[in-house]
C-alpha cells in the first residue's frame, strides 16, 4: 500500500506488523503490481494537509514543496526505484492518482490534477508501457479523475470522478485504445452512474468484482459503493471515516476487502465478502 502523506511505498503483513519499502517522497498514491513483480507507482507530487475538529485528516491543496507528478517503479525486493513517465505528449503530469494493468502488459493511469488556492489543473486518463518507452494520452483534459480499473473481459475501462461523484467508462477496442463519443460527452466516455446517495458525497479509488460490480470507495458518506455493469442498481456499505480512499480484494477465494481508511490512518479487512474480487491481470 501506499502513504500519501508519508511518501512510503508500504509492506503490512498478516499480522499487522509494518515496514517500508521504498521512501519515494512527493505523494504516492496509486499502486499496481506489474507482470514484472515490480510495483508501479502513480506519485502526485504532494499535498498540504489539514485535520478537521473531529481528528479527520485529510488533503487540501498542492505541496508547498510539491515535487511534480510522474510514475514510478519499485523493485520489491531492494526498495530502488526509477521514474518511468513525468510527461505525456510534451504536458508535464500533475497528480497521477490510480493505475490498472490489462492482460497485454500495459497500463492505464488517471491523473486528478492539482488544486492551488484560486486555481486547478485538470486532469487526464493516459496508458503507457511498463518499460518507460511509451505512453500516450486516451481522455484530456478531464475533470479530476480519481480511481481506474477494468471489467472482467477488458473490454471496459472506468474510472472513477472526484468531484462530481460520477463513474464513466470507455470501451476499449484495443491495448490502449478507447472508442469515444462526441458532444455532449465531456471527454468521450459515458456515464455510467451519477452521484448517487445524495449531496457532498465525493468518489476516490475503485475495485472490479468478479460479476463486474464496481466497487467505489467514497468520501465524505464514508464506504464502498456497489454500482452494477449497467449502472441501474447501486447499494452502499457504510464505514467509519469520511475519507474512504481506496479498496482491493485478496485473502482466501478474494473475499476478504482491503480497505484504507485515510482520515483515520487505518488499513482495515472486511471478511466474507459476498461477491468474490476480480482477479487481476498479470499478477507477480
Amino acid at each position: 500500500m501506499v502513504e500519501i502523506a508519508r511518501g512510503t511505498l508500504t509492506r503490512v503483513t498478516p499480522d499487522g506488523r509494518v515496514s517500508v519499502v521504498a521512501d519515494l517522497g512527493g505523494g504516492p498514491n496509486g499502486a499496481a503490481i506489474g507482470p514484472d513483480g515490480a510495483v508501479y507507482i502513480c506519485n502526485n507530487g504532494g499535498f498540504n494537509y489539514t485535520t478537521e475538529a473531529d481528528g479527520c485528516f485529510r488533503p487540501i491543496a498542492q505541496a508547498t514543496d510539491y515535487s511534480g507528478g510522474r510514475i514510478e517503479r519499485v523493485n520489491l525486493n531492494t526498495g530502488k526505484f526509477e521514474r518511468l513517465y513525468d510527461q505525456v505528449e510534451g504536458l508535464a503530469l500533475r497528480g497521477p492518482n490510480d493505475i490498472v494493468f490489462d492482460a497485454h502488459g500495459g497500463f492505464y493511469f488517471s491523473d486528478l490534477g492539482k488544486v492551488r488556492h484560486s486555481e486547478m489543473d485538470r486532469g487526464g486518463i493516459y496508458y503507457g508501457t511498463p518499460n518507460g518507452a511509451s505512453v500516450h494520452v486516451i481522455a484530456r483534459p478531464v475533470m479530476t479523475p480519481n480511481g481506474i480499473a477494468l471489467s472482467p473481459d477488458g473490454q471496459t475501462l472506468y474510472y472513477a470522478e472526484t468531484e462530481g461523484a460520477r463513474v464513466w467508462a470507455f470501451d476499449v477496442t484495443g491495448p490502449g485504445q478507447v472508442r469515444k463519443d462526441g458532444w455532449p460527452s465531456p471527454q468521450g466516455a459515458r456515464m455510467l452512474a451519477a452521484s448517487p446517495g445524495g449531496h457532498y458525497q465525493r468518489f476516490d479509488s475503485m475495485a472490479v468484482d468478479a460479476v463486474g460490480n464496481v466497487c467505489v470507495a467514497t468520501l465524505i458518506h464514508g464506504g464502498i459503493t456497489m454500482i452494477s455493469p449497467d449502472g441501474r442498481l447501486q447499494s452502499h456499505v457504510s464505514l467509519p471515516d469520511r475519507f474512504t480512499t481506496n479498496l482491493c480484494f485478496g485473502g482466501k477465494d478474494k473475499r476478504t476487502v482491503y480497505v484504507t481508511l485515510s482520515g483515520s490512518g487505518k488499513l482495515i479487512a472486511i471478511d466474507d465478502w459476498p461477491i468474490p474480487g476480480l482477479l487481476l491481470n498479470n499478477p507477480a
